[in-house]
């Protein structure tokens, strides 16, 4: 789970940049895209070709 404490004189903006960096880190919305419902062939293709070339690559 993301959290992020905003300071007395912090704006807005940066806390939700820091947000968005916390939420890209863990991981959260490329789980929300693998464990959607549908997965359209565009998108099935696309991550069967990351995963292939993730495997050439290690």
């Amino acid at each position: 789970m993301a959290q992020v404490n905003v300071g007395r004189d912090e704006a807005i903006e940066s806390a939700l940049r820091r947000f968005k960096r916390q939420v890209s880190r863990a991981g959260i919305f490329a789980d929300l895209r693998r464990t959607r419902h549908f997965e359209t062939p565009a998108e099935k293709r696309k991550r069967k070709a990351s995963s292939q070339q993730r495997r050439r690559s290690s």
